[in-house]
């Protein structure tokens, strides 16, 4: 089992997809922990000596940051603030996610910008080697004083309250801390703060969207082919000097992998009396190619998000400051989790229409894709369904950065709502990855229709893998088995 060291060196996107794929270890490295220790120490110096209140540290929280509390107080003010913040709601948090945020709340932690205790760290380390996933909420955070709300659900545990799911069961946070034996955290001045402050909840599901939308960006292109080849489309528009003209990176990449994807088909070599194709299939560069930019963009944006420290106020022992400012906010990652969700809808609504076509009865295609229409519908209801999924994606994308609603009695004015921006990403790249499931099925059915000719070796290979999970449709039958076999081949092949 591989362990992983969480340091001040950079964390990438694929690492954090390979140690949750793979089911890695985490530690902490020499360098964190004294990193940790050395905040830590420096801030309780300063608590000592200063006789300036510190947010978060001497005062309350909010709007009542002028209430100073006592420093017989100070600890009871950071549990008081792990549970009044508790108030979540919603479904769950999905695990894989509930992962990766326990990840990155280490990796912020670790950095010794935060004023956490060594022992808090190294239990959210224990939570994740272990497998315990604390339940968390999707709803209740603004995205603006850090995720809030699903941090309160994340880091309660630790003082066994809130819940957690452990080897397929939810139990309490108290009950976890007995199983395993461990005694709860006694949190210190400004821990509370320094664990529900902070974008992990948001960053979570951006990182996880994004791990989702490279796997899907790829599928995009090679069911795109098979539906092309299907359909008797021509290979053409994918000529390398068309795209050097309009040079954008993701469509010249888009147009060089449907080259490839294509080449050795013997249906693409069969002359064709049209010179045309419908845009769904001629403008697969144009489009997948601005989803391809559109990811590598975000994932720059994120990329900079996890390697960050953001929580607040932000502890800084070289400059022997504290300041109160707003690292927390998560505008920077609100917006591009929204452009995120947009191109990928898109590459659904390209994908639908290209449904729409394979089962339109043309370029002797039989309609539906069955041999006996009339007495079989065929695939005509997977083109609804597709539809339906496409039309919900474009409610899901009216962006929730744009919004702002002030809380804490005016003192959070402006708020990111990138929590939503999340969620419904969330939503739409599971949609996406309906509709190009469906897709693959009538593509596949479409196909088999054009033997004995064949598709390129690489078409070809994919639709044998596709043929063990999903059968050739003869007569009609219920169909939803199979759009679910689809979509679980699309994350397993």
């Amino acid at each position: 089992m591989a362990v992983y060291q969480i340091s001040a060196e950079h964390l990438s996107i694929e690492q954090i997809g390979e140690i949750i794929k793979t089911g890695g270890k985490l530690e902490l490295s020499e360098d964190a922990r004294n990193r940790i220790v050395r905040c830590r120490e420096y801030l309780d110096k300063k608590i000592a000596k200063s006789e300036k209140p510190i947010y978060g540290v001497t005062t309350g929280f909010g709007s009542l940051c002028n209430v100073s509390i006592g420093k017989d107080h100070l600890a009871k003010l950071q549990i008081n603030l792990m549970k009044s913040h508790a108030c979540g709601t919603g479904d769950r948090v999905p695990n894989e996610i509930v992962k990766i945020m326990l990840l990155l709340k280490i990796q912020s932690l670790s950095y010794g910008y935060s004023g956490c205790k060594l022992d808090t760290v190294e239990r959210l380390v224990d939570f994740f080697n272990r497998d315990v996933y604390p339940v968390v909420y999707m709803q209740g955070s603004l995205g603006a004083s850090g995720d809030l709300v699903p941090l309160a659900h994340l880091c309660l545990p630790l003082v066994g309250m809130g819940e957690v799911e452990y080897q397929g069961k939810v139990i309490t946070g108290a009950k976890l801390l007995q199983m395993m034996r461990w005694k709860p955290i006694q949190l210190a001045s400004k821990e509370g703060l320094a664990l529900l402050n902070g974008t992990q909840n948001m960053s979570a599901f951006a990182v996880w969207a994004l791990l989702q939308s490279k796997r899907l960006s790829d599928w995009a292109d090679r069911i795109a082919a098979m539906s092309l080849d299907a359909y008797c489309g021509l290979v053409e528009p994918f000529t390398d000097a068309v795209h050097q003209v309009r040079p954008h990176r993701g469509q010249i990449e888009t147009a060089s992998h449907m080259r490839q994807l294509l080449e050795g088909s013997e249906i693409v070599e069969k002359p064709k009396a049209y010179v045309q194709d419908p845009y769904s299939f001629r403008c697969v560069p144009q489009v997948h190619g601005a989803a391809k930019d559109t990811i590598a963009y975000v994932e720059q944006v994120i990329d900079t998000e996890i390697n960050s420290a953001t929580d607040n106020p932000t502890v800084c022992p070289d400059e022997d400051l504290i300041i109160s400012a707003g690292n927390f906010h998560g505008e920077p990652i609100a917006l591009p989790m929204d452009f995120l969700a947009i191109a990928l809808s898109e590459l659904a609504n390209i994908s639908e229409r290209r449904i729409y076509k394979l089962v339109s009865g043309t370029r002797g295609l039989p309609s539906f894709l069955v041999a006996n229409p009339g007495i079989n519908s065929g695939f005509m209801i997977t083109q609804y369904t597709a539809a339906a999924v496409v039309s919900l994606n474009k409610s899901l994308c009216t962006p929730s950065s744009v919004d702002s609603i002030p809380s804490c009695q005016g003192q959070e004015d402006h708020v990111s709502m990138g929590a939503n921006a999340a969620i419904k990403l969330y939503k739409v790249v599971l949609n996406t990855e309906r509709v190009l499931a469906i897709e693959l099925f009538n593509a596949a059915q479409a196909l088999q229709f054009r033997r004995p000719l064949k598709s390129s070796p690489v078409i070809e290979r994919i639709f044998d893998q596709y043929r063990q999970s999903v059968p050739f449709i003869i007569n009609d039958e219920v169909m939803f088995p199979h759009i679910q076999e689809s979509v679980d081949f699309l994350r397993n092949a």
